[in-house]
C-alpha cells in the first residue's frame, strides 16, 4: 500500500539591492539630479539660458547613461566603462603574460598572474592534526579549501533532499556568527576522468588466481569505461579577514575548521576534508594547464606524489580577449549570474547546470555567499522595505513588478524578525575547452543550460582572466576586485 503522495518544496524569494529613488534612480543618482538641476538655475542666472542649457544637457546625459538598462540590469554607463577599461588594458599590453625560465619576472619560475598575483600559501595543522592550506589574499584576506564528496539526490527521498536544504541554510545562517568571515564560496567542476583512479582500484583487487576471462573482462572494463566519462568534485571555500599574520591566524582558525566541517557533512556534502598544499596546487595547475590532469593522475596511480610549489602553478603563458582567456593547454569563457531565478523554484533547479555536457570539457560553477552579520540583518531588510515601498507609492501608477517587490520585501522582513539569515550571493559558470578546439559549442550548450536552471548569464566581458581565478576554489572576494563599491553602484 502506497503513502500519500510527497509535495515537492520550493524555494525563492530572493531580491537585487536597491535604495530609494525617482524614476527608476537610486539615492545617489536622485541627488545627482536635483543636485544638477540647482546648479542649471544658478548658472542660468549668473552665465544666460544658452550656458545653463548646455550644462542641463551635459548633466541630462550623464543622467541618460545611468538609466539606460539592459535585460542584464548593466548601465549604459557601465558598459562603456568596459570598453574605455578594455581599450586601455590593450593599449598597456597587459592582457598578454609570460612565465617561466625566458620571462621578465618571477626569477624563472610560474608565478600566478593577475588577481592571483599577491596570494600567498602557507600550510598550518588543525585541531585534528590534518595539515591544511592556508591562502593569504589581498587586503588582509586569508582563505581555507574545504574539499566534499556530495552523493547527489539520485534516488534520494524528497523529505530527505528538504533536511539537506534546511541544514544548509542553517549552516548559511550561522556563517553570519562566525568571528572574521566574510565570504563563503561553492565550486563544483564536472571533467574527463583519465581512468587512474579505477585502473588502480581494479587492477589491485584482481586475484592472480582468477580464471584468464575474468581478468580479460575486468582489463577490458579498465581500459574502454573512462573514455566517456566525467568525474564531479566538489568544493567550499571560506575567506576570512585578520589582521593578524599568517601563522597566528593559522592557529587561531585550526581551533574552528572541524566544527565547520562537521556542519558540511550534516548538510549533504558527504566526507570532508581540508586541502593542503598539495592538492591545492594541484587544482589550480590544473585549471590553468588541463592537459596536465592525465599526468598528476598517472604519477598518483604510480605511487609518486608530484611535488608543486605555489610558484609553479601559473600559466607559461595566457592572453586575454574581449570574451574568452586562453592559457596553456586550455581555452575559457567565463559567465556571471546577473538574474537569479524568477518565482519558486525546486532543489534541483541548478541539476543541469552542474552536470557534465558533451560539449563541454571542463566546467566550473561557483556559488559565490557573503553572509550578512546578525546585527546588520535588520537594518538592511528595513531599508530595503523602505525602498521598496517607496517607488511604489511615488509612482503615479505602481506596476505589477512594483507591488510584487513591495511583498518580497515584506517576507523578507518578516522572516529576518522570526530569525533567518541574510545572504548576498552571485555566481560564475566557467566552460574550458582544449586551446584547438572552437568555443562555439560549449557557448551553445551554455545557453541551453542556463534555460533550464532559468538563471541569467552574461559573459565577463572584458575581464575574462579575472574572472576565471575568481572561479577557482579559492575563495577570491570579488567586491575586492571592484573600483566602486557595490553600495555605490546600487545607489545610483
Amino acid at each position: 500500500m502506497s503513502g500519500p503522495e510527497e509535495s515537492i518544496r520550493t524555494y525563492g524569494n530572493w531580491r537585487r539591492p536597491d535604495s530609494r529613488g525617482l524614476g527608476g534612480l537610486g539615492t545617489l543618482g536622485t541627488g545627482i539630479m536635483v543636485g544638477g538641476l540647482g546648479l542649471v538655475i544658478v548658472w542660468m542666472m549668473a552665465r544666460g539660458f544658452v550656458e545653463g542649457l548646455i550644462v542641463a544637457l551635459v548633466i541630462g546625459a550623464f543622467l541618460g547613461l545611468i538609466l539606460a538598462r539592459d535585460k542584464h540590469h548593466k548601465t549604459l554607463l557601465t558598459r562603456i566603462k568596459e570598453r574605455m577599461v578594455w581599450w586601455d588594458v590593450r593599449r598597456s599590453g597587459h592582457q598578454l603574460y609570460r612565465s617561466g625560465p625566458l620571462a621578465r619576472v618571477g626569477l624563472g619560475t610560474h608565478q600566478l598572474p593577475g588577481v592571483l598575483s599577491v596570494t600567498e600559501l602557507s600550510e598550518c595543522i588543525d585541531a585534528h592534526g590534518r595539515r591544511f592550506a592556508l591562502l593569504g589574499l589581498a587586503k588582509h584576506r586569508f582563505s581555507v579549501v574545504i574539499a566534499t564528496s556530495p552523493d547527489g539526490a539520485a534516488l534520494v527521498d524528497e523529505s530527505q533532499i528538504d533536511q539537506w536544504v534546511a541544514r544548509f541554510g542553517g549552516w548559511l545562517m550561522r556563517l553570519g556568527d562566525e568571528p572574521g568571515l566574510v565570504a563563503a564560496q561553492i565550486t563544483v567542476e564536472s571533467a574527463p576522468d583519465s581512468g587512474a583512479e579505477l585502473r588502480r582500484r581494479v587492477l589491485a583487487r584482481i586475484d592472480p588466481n582468477a580464471p584468464a576471462f575474468a581478468k580479460q573482462v575486468m582489463q577490458d572494463v579498465v581500459d574502454e569505461y573512462p573514455t566517456a566519462s566525467h568525474s564531479t568534485r566538489a568544493w567550499v571555500a571560506l575567506t576570512f579577514s585578520s589582521d593578524l599574520s599568517a601563522d597566528e591566524f593559522g592557529r587561531e582558525i585550526a581551533t574552528r575548521l572541524p566544527a565547520l566541517t562537521a556542519g558540511l557533512t550534516e548538510a549533504g556534502a558527504g566526507a570532508t576534508k581540508v586541502c593542503d598544499g598539495d592538492e591545492l596546487c594541484r587544482i589550480v595547475r590544473v585549471a590553468f594547464d588541463p592537459e596536465s590532469a592525465r599526468t598528476f593522475d598517472e604519477a598518483t596511480m604510480s605511487g609518486e606524489v608530484p611535488e608543486l610549489t605555489w610558484q609553479e602553478v601559473g600559466p607559461s603563458a595566457h592572453e586575454t580577449t574581449w570574451d574568452s582567456y586562453l592559457h596553456d593547454s586550455g581555452l575559457s569563457t567565463t559567465w556571471e549570474m546577473t538574474e537569479a531565478p524568477r518565482g519558486p523554484v525546486p532543489a534541483q533547479i541548478l541539476a543541469q547546470l552542474l552536470k557534465p555536457h558533451r560539449d563541454i570539457q571542463r566546467k566550473r560553477v561557483s556559488l559565490m555567499f557573503r553572509p550578512t552579520p546578525i546585527g546588520q540583518a535588520a537594518a538592511l531588510v528595513e531599508k530595503d522595505l523602505d525602498a521598496a515601498q517607496f517607488r511604489r507609492d511615488s509612482a503615479t501608477t505602481p506596476t505589477a513588478r512594483m507591488r510584487l517587490a513591495v511583498k518580497r520585501a515584506e517576507k523578507t522582513a518578516d522572516e529576518e524578525a522570526a530569525g533567518a539569515g541574510l545572504v548576498n550571493f552571485g555566481m560564475l559558470v566557467t566552460a574550458t575547452v582544449a586551446k584547438d578546439v572552437s568555443l562555439r559549442k560549449a557557448k551553445d550548450a551554455m545557453d541551453g543550460l542556463k534555460a533550464t536552471a532559468r538563471l541569467q548569464l552574461r559573459p565577463c566581458y572584458g575581464a575574462q582572466d579575472s574572472a576565471f581565478a575568481a572561479s577557482l576554489p579559492l575563495g577570491i572576494v570579488l567586491g575586492d576586485l571592484l573600483t566602486l563599491p557595490t553600495e555605490v553602484t546600487n545607489k545610483l
